[in-house]
């Protein structure tokens, strides 16, 4: 346990392939605690399914560093596997309910794998302060949860949806995309900014928000839905009608890739 004075330590935990995203992430972590900003390049095999893309997601482990260092961080974390999971290992935190739900729903463990390599690094670190992306928003109430629960006392500051000129949410994976298929791609942040619209002019019926966002899914045939959601962002519980803050979330593949997207209803 760190002495009172000592000033503030953030915590930056990524995967790498870092971006724009992750790059804005480091900055407000800066902005927030100077001179003491850890970032974590872990590409974490717990949360990926026997059909996902751990074997082949993007590992750019110096290009990582060069970012994260030049954005001000001062302290680059990157464990091997078995430093995480030590040999045996049969350990794992559950935010139990939570978990099963928006990306839990399909992605069976993914957030239990989540929740337990973040719980590891916010052990080893004892941040005062962590930062995720709104991006990431299922996740982002799952750790809300997991931090109030084990009391960890560390605070989470979850940061703007960083986003390409076109509209497209940053991501890792956006690499993996064709040609036609980041075009086809937009489609999630089309329909996102559809449910702004109509949200600002007024309309908070949960079935007639789906309906305009699956309507533009329904024009791009190489895109398909996972899921089109309004929930309530602490619960993840579906709602009937937006209110103030609820989470509007969607997920879907293109070819092989898949991509999640989301706004905070005003």
């Amino acid at each position: 346990m760190r002495c009172a004075g000592e000033g503030l330590i953030a915590l930056v935990p990524t995967m790498g392939a870092l971006h724009a995203g992750h790059a804005s992430l480091i900055h407000s972590a800066v902005q927030q605690s100077p001179g003491r900003v850890a970032v974590s390049i872990f590409v974490n095999p717990t949360q990926f399914g026997p059909n996902e893309d751990f074997a082949r997601y993007p590992r750019t482990f110096s290009a990582d560093c060069d970012l994260a260092e030049r954005e001000g961080a001062t302290v680059i974390f990157a464990p091997a596997v078995e430093e995480m999971y030590p040999p045996g290992a049969v350990t794992f935190v559950d935010v139990e309910s939570l978990s099963e739900r928006l990306d839990g729903k399909s992605r069976p463990g993914h957030f239990r794998g989540v929740a337990t390599v973040v719980t590891k690094l916010l052990i080893a670190a004892e941040p005062d302060l962590a930062f995720f992306g709104q991006k990431d928003a299922a996740q982002v109430a799952i750790l809300r949860k997991l931090v109030t629960d084990l009391r960890l006392g560390t605070k989470l500051v979850v940061c703007p949806i960083v986003r390409e000129a076109d509209g497209l949410a940053m991501s890792s994976r956006n690499r993996y995309l064709t040609q036609e298929e980041r075009k086809q791609a937009l489609a999630l942040s089309q329909a996102v900014q559809a449910v702004v619209r109509l949200a600002n002019e007024g309309e908070r019926r949960s079935d007639v928000l789906i309906d305009a966002a699956r309507e533009i899914f329904s024009k791009k045939p190489m895109v398909q839905v996972d899921y089109i959601e309004l929930v309530n962002w602490e619960t993840l519980l579906p709602l009937n009608t937006a209110d103030h803050g609820s989470l509007f979330a969607v997920a879907a593949s293109v070819g092989n890739t898949r991509l999640i997207d989301n706004t905070i209803l005003q």
